[in-house]
């Protein structure tokens, strides 16, 4: 029997512009999301945060993934994760500009659960966040 009332995962944003991370957050709170939200600016510092023993850390289960980052882009960020078996069953949304195919089969061979071109209007952008909590408010997972 599922949790009524199941505590809201926490989700990695692993992203570099503060603009965007502004407007991620913006929009959670349009869409009421409550999920802790958990920055890193690169896949370096996503890293540090996922194999961090400190109690208490943040466990997210969720990723959103940006892929054009200094120090360690989106794509040998993914390749790093799934290759660790701890990390590997995360669940992976890249959201980024690059509307490049090479981009989207390299995301694709590394099993992404979607890739989202980062829309252009705000009102676009709140409605895309809205149908990803539709998702992970929808899917079960393990303990």
């Amino acid at each position: 029997m599922s949790n009524p009332n199941p505590v809201p995962l926490t989700i990695l944003l692993v992203e570099d512009d503060e603009v965007d991370i502004m407007n991620v957050k913006r929009a959670f709170k349009k869409n009421n999301i409550s999920n802790q939200l958990v920055v890193a600016h690169n896949g370096i510092e996503a890293l540090e945060i996922l194999r961090s023993d400190v109690p208490d850390k943040p466990n997210p289960k969720i990723i959103l993934l940006d892929l054009n980052m200094p120090r360690m882009g989106g794509i040998e960020f993914l390749k790093e994760i799934r290759q660790d078996p701890e990390l590997s069953s995360l669940f992976v949304f890249v959201m980024t500009t690059s509307n490049e195919d090479g981009d989207k089969i390299d995301a694709f061979n590394l099993n992404v659960a979607g890739y989202i071109l980062k829309p252009l209007s705000m009102d676009r952008f709140i409605a895309a966040v809205s149908t990803l909590n539709s998702f992970w408010t929808l899917c079960e997972y393990p303990e």
